[in-house]
């Protein structure tokens, strides 16, 4: 339930509805926007006495969320979420963030020299996988807290945002410790006990959608990293499962356009494992830029072809480079442009 107040609703008149639904038993989340503030009712069990807080003074109108989903509807918050990293660098506004590095972090040398590339062709974000969640038991599994300093590094060289995964609840704090924005990955989308670790850790999250998950299972994982606090959330849509072997995945472009119209998360797109070819990661980032999506995750290695994981989906330098050229002009087209890397030491 959202409770709209009136556009020149006092901060008293506020207080007094974030009362009376404390007073009820219930969650108040205030929420501000551009015209006027609105109070989110958490916890609705049908038991509701909308008329209670219809009555109070300075509120316009009580409006009842259908979505499974709450507080990541946009019937909750009709302005679309800005998501603030460090640098000012911003995700879900008018800039098109790209992300971009290899699948894992193998050594120091390699995340150093992965880095340099990306951000000299114009990424805003180092990704690379410290602990590596693989199908096999036998693959490379990552360097795990080796990779997160070696992240750390990086940053503090580059100035590259770090973008990287954490497994498990008990790893959330780890990742955060190192990390500017915590990956919740496709294996652990419906993870609930990691959403809700990942909901308090204070850092943003960037939550991929799972490899047989619908729109709203996405958005309904999205709902537990919001019902703990975390307003700073990312979806991302990175292919699922199909039967047709030309690629690995289907890359379901039209998820950003629906989501942009049931949510008011940002969402970036992921054509890297979308495709899991080479050859069709650079048309697939053009589309995804023309369809809306707020930024690319891109795997991008100095070596593809000697890449512990995933290389036949990662980018040779030259290609970032043409990509980043081509999805700037896709950008600049629809009234958007690319972001800029954080100053070093920001």
């Amino acid at each position: 339930m959202l409770v709209v107040m009136q556009h020149d609703a006092t901060a008293d008149e506020v207080r007094r509805v974030v009362e009376t639904i404390e007073e009820m038993g219930y969650q108040a989340r205030p929420i501000a926007g551009a015209q006027r503030t609105a109070v989110g009712l958490v916890g609705n069990d049908g038991r509701v006495d909308a008329t209670r807080l219809a009555a109070l003074r300075g509120v316009k109108e009580i409006i009842h969320v259908t979505q499974p989903y709450k507080q990541v509807s946009r019937e909750w918050r009709p302005e679309p979420t800005v998501v603030q990293l460090p640098g000012g660098v911003r995700i879900g506004g008018s800039d098109v963030v790209v992300i971009a590095g290899p699948c894992s972090v193998e050594s120091e040398q390699q995340i150093l020299e992965a880095a340099r590339l990306v951000r000299d062709g114009g990424a805003t974000l180092l990704r690379g996988g410290a602990f590596k969640p693989r199908t096999s038991p036998y693959s490379f599994q990552g360097l795990g807290k080796k990779g997160l300093k070696l992240l750390a590094r990086a940053r503090d060289e580059t100035g590259l945002l770090v973008v990287t995964e954490a497994l498990d609840p008990e790893g959330v704090d780890t990742v955060a410790e190192y990390a500017d924005v915590i990956q919740v990955g496709a294996r652990s989308m419906q993870n609930f006990s990691l959403l809700k670790r990942a909901g308090r850790c204070g850092k943003p999250v960037l939550l991929k959608r799972g490899i047989a998950a619908t729109i709203t299972e996405l958005l309904l994982s999205a709902e537990y990293l919001l019902a703990e606090g975390n307003q700073n959330v990312i979806l991302c849509e990175r292919g699922i499962r199909g039967f047709d072997s030309a690629t690995r995945n289907v890359f379901d472009l039209t998820a950003i356009p629906v989501v942009k119209e049931l949510s008011h998360l940002p969402i970036v797109a992921d054509p890297s494992h979308g495709t899991g070819r080479r050859s069709k990661v650079i048309p697939m980032a053009r589309a995804a830029v023309a369809a809306g999506a707020d930024g690319l995750l891109v795997e991008v290695h100095p070596q593809p072809d000697r890449a512990l994981s995933d290389g036949e989906q990662a980018l040779f330098p030259e290609q970032f480079t043409a990509m980043m050229r081509e999805v700037a002009a896709i950008a600049e087209a629809i009234g958007r442009k690319l972001a800029e890397p954080a100053p070093v030491g920001a």
